[in-house]
């Protein structure tokens, strides 16, 4: 019996969460009409509506008998906050709740956003609520019961999802200046939980799922007693739903004694990051929701080895065991229908989130002792990949294996220092940008009519070198120091490296939600990699040659062109990685051999792989660290190698920043106020430094006198002979309306503080 003094309700398939963008991107483009004051209120929430809607059908009509409802317009994690009244008093003056909700995300002209940083280690992109002392909690769950309601009077069994409270505060910040951590205030928050689940089962809810990712890391005392008596409370009540607490992203063995002591319900484990619970622990009655089909991968499932994981689980806890998926589907694509591109033989490995659906209903259903002939179908593919010869390239494989310690260094960083100086002859604070300017319209109809076929390539090529000459034009205007050409012809910074090396597949509808409207398609890299020929070189040789400044050229590294990717799982990471660093290697000669004296090798995502538990992350930043080196040690000390990381809390990681070897590493700063600079000082980081001073993910334009702060902090806390000037990430998402003065006033800021630094001296 469980320990609940609430009746408990059981099911035996679910899913954690569903893709929430809208198959074909409707959310985003609801989102974007609204925000351009193209559409109305009514019609953004009827989006959202109809959405929701279709997909609580779909998975009702799938098998599942409980459904997760709960769809945010913009962040789970902002949703929850603003749920709780968790709204920075800068934001309390604006009285559309809608509007309010979107200028925490986005910022308006005058107000900065919320930072924004990685959803544990994924590519998705969470707003970090600001909680301090006096951070007023109040309920505000309207929208939330609307849905639920929905639901119910559909017939729907739904569960409606929330962050719970501790990995809310543990994933929020205090405010700018404050000291105090946001988990103290967790006795304040809860009272606000209690009435919330009250309201909920008013509604008609009779499971409420509160999701915990952040009792997967590493956990202490202070963390452990925080989620007993968080716990506790929010069971102690007879009129609520059922409680199920769910983990993911890693291992909730340390906590689990602390949960099952309270009166929880049931909890969701991750079985794919994670591992099976320990024996002897006691679930007294509890449903375990077993996450054995994988939520952030497109492989399918092995039905065998997850039949046997959950034969074994119900044999050890002695408790109701659900089906479901290791955390929420967001981090894959809606489904394969539409996907007929796709070289059958390797679609038939894949599963999106609508095939993964099905899988779990059809686990379900035989561990009950039914047969399910579709199983049968995925053992088939599995053996068929485990067995295809265009998975393997002897010669890539020898290449790696055949790698001596010299091909991962550069050599004396005072000597490249030295003569890239004499190369450039760049003058103090120089300025750049990051790669990309604004995607437009125009540019995106040129390669949808490639596509299509009605424009040739000599033609595409054409209009793609007009537009990287007027970007070189509008730079020079602006008065940047290093230029970059733009970036027209690339679709995204991953899949334009996917589409020319083999081992890589891309898809035509595979979009993913990275944050807010913002979508990717991630390719699948299936096989052995390898560079079949020059990816950017004619791009970036035609750009030099229209100018005197030094043009950068622009390459994704391995690691973010793994994490951005769908990656094949039948052999480690780090071998891999090694695989995609030479392809990337090959082309950084070649763009030397071009003329180009400055490579930026981009790793955004490096923050974004370190696995949740620290005693995981030496072994990863190994590999990460060495697989970067040996993409970047190809090329002479003359050739200045440069990087970017964004959106991501560097901290943990400052040590292997520094060991990338970069000659200059941008890095996001203007969210989070600078505060990488103290990290770095701390470490004695001794290279060149470009900390944004302009948050490109926001559409409002930055000031001189704004960005002339952040310079001067920046200059207070680095030498400025090696600061560089730069925005926080790529212009790819904003406008040209949006970018031009922004830059201009970048260069204006920079240009009055490198004339005050020469009178210092």
């Amino acid at each position: 019996m469980s320990t609940s003094a609430v009746p408990v309700p059981t099911f035996t398939r679910t899913v954690l969460g569903r893709p929430r963008i809208g198959p074909h991107r409707e959310l985003k483009r609801a989102l974007e009409r609204y925000w351009s004051g193209a559409t109305d209120r009514a019609e953004l929430l009827g989006v959202a509506a109809g959405l929701a809607r279709t997909d609580r059908a779909a998975m009702v009509a799938a098998g599942l008998d409980s459904v997760p409802v709960g769809t945010p317009l913009y962040d789970h994690v902002l949703d929850t906050a603003v749920l709780f009244g968790a709204v920075p008093e800068r934001f309390t003056g604006i009285t559309d709740d809608l509007d309010r909700t979107f200028a925490m995300a986005r910022g308006t002209a005058d107000v900065p956003p919320l930072e924004m940083t990685k959803w544990f280690d994924t590519n998705y992109h969470y707003l970090v609520p600001e909680i301090g002392p006096a951070t007023a909690f109040s309920l505000h769950a309207e929208a939330l019961l609307t849905e639920v309601a929905a639901a119910v009077a559909e017939g729907v069994p739904a569960r409606p999802v929330v962050v719970g409270p501790v990995s809310l505060l543990l994933l929020a910040k205090a405010p700018l200046g404050g000291t105090a951590a946001p988990l103290d205030r967790l006795d304040d928050l809860l009272p606000h939980y209690v009435a919330l689940l009250s309201a909920l089962a008013a509604a008609g809810a009779a499971w409420v799922q509160l999701d915990e990712p952040a009792l997967t890391l590493d956990v202490d005392d202070t963390v452990r007693a925080a989620t007993r008596r968080a716990y506790d409370l929010l069971t102690s009540a007879d009129d609520r739903p059922a409680v199920l607490v769910a983990t993911y992203f890693g291992d909730a063995g340390p906590v689990l004694p602390d949960l099952l002591a309270t009166r929880i319900d049931g909890v969701a484990l991750d079985l794919v990051s994670g591992a099976a619970p320990d024996a002897g622990l006691d679930w007294a009655g509890r449903l375990v929701v077993a996450g054995v089909v994988d939520g952030r991968n497109i492989w399918r499932t092995d039905p065998d080895r997850a039949l046997e994981l959950l034969a074994a689980l119900r044999d050890r806890v002695g408790s109701p065991v659900a089906v479901s998926t290791s955390c929420s589907l967001l981090h894959v694509p809606y489904t394969l229908v539409g996907e007929a591109g796709l070289d059958p033989q390797l679609r038939s490995w894949l599963a999106f989130a609508d095939e993964k659906v099905a899988e779990v209903a059809d686990l379900a259903t035989a561990l009950g002792g039914a047969a399910v002939p579709a199983l049968d179908g995925a053992r088939a593919a599995l053996a068929d990949r485990r067995s295809t010869t265009r998975v393997h390239q002897p010669q890539v494989r020898s290449r790696v294996a055949g790698l001596r310690e010299e091909a991962f260094r550069r050599g004396d960083e005072a000597h490249r220092r030295m003569v890239q100086g004499t190369r450039w002859e760049l003058p103090p604070l120089p300025t750049t940008t990051i790669g990309s300017f604004p995607q437009t319209t125009a540019l995106r109809a040129a390669r949808a009519e490639l596509r299509a076929g009605t424009l040739d390539r000599p033609g595409y090529d054409a209009r793609m070198k007009a537009e990287i000459a007027d970007v070189i034009a509008l730079q020079e205007d602006i008065g940047l120091d290093v230029l970059v050409h733009g970036e027209p012809e690339r679709n995204d910074m991953v899949q334009y490296f996917a589409e020319q090396l083999g081992g890589f597949a891309t898809t035509a509808q595979g979009w993913v939600q990275s944050y807010g409207s913002r979508c990717v398609r991630p390719p699948v890299l299936f096989g052995d990699v390898h560079r079949t020929g020059p990816m950017t070189v004619g791009w970036a040789a035609y750009a030099q040659s229209l100018t005197t400044r030094p043009v950068k050229g622009m390459l994704t590294g391995p690691v973010t062109i793994l994490a951005w990717s769908f990656v094949r799982d039948d052999q480690p990471l780090a071998t891999t990685a090694l695989q995609v660093a030479l392809a990337i290697r090959d082309e950084t000669v070649d763009l030397q051999n071009a003329g180009i004296g400055i490579i930026q090798v981009d790793e955004p995502a490096l923050r974004e792989l370190l696995p949740p538990r620290r005693s995981d992350r030496a072994a990863y930043l190994d590999w990460a660290v060495r697989a970067f080196r040996l993409a970047t040690s190809g090329v002479s000390a003359a050739t200045a190698v440069h990087t970017h990381l964004c959106y991501s809390e560097f901290g943990e990681i400052i040590d292997a920043i520094a060991d990338l070897g970069a000659d200059v590493t941008s890095v996001e700063a203007a969210r989070s106020a600078m505060e990488l600079l103290d990290d770095l000082a701390g470490v004695g980081y001794t290279r060149g430094i470009g900390p944004g001073v302009y948050d490109i993910h926001s559409p409002r334009v930055p000031s001189v006198a704004e960005i002339r702060a952040l310079i001067d902090r920046a200059v207070a806390a680095v030498d400025p002979r090696r600061l560089w000037v730069n925005p926080d990430c790529g212009l790819k998402t904003r406008t040209p309306a949006e970018v031009e003065p922004a830059l201009r006033h970048m260069v204006a800021a920079a240009v009055a503080a490198r004339s005050e630094l020469k009178i210092r001296r």
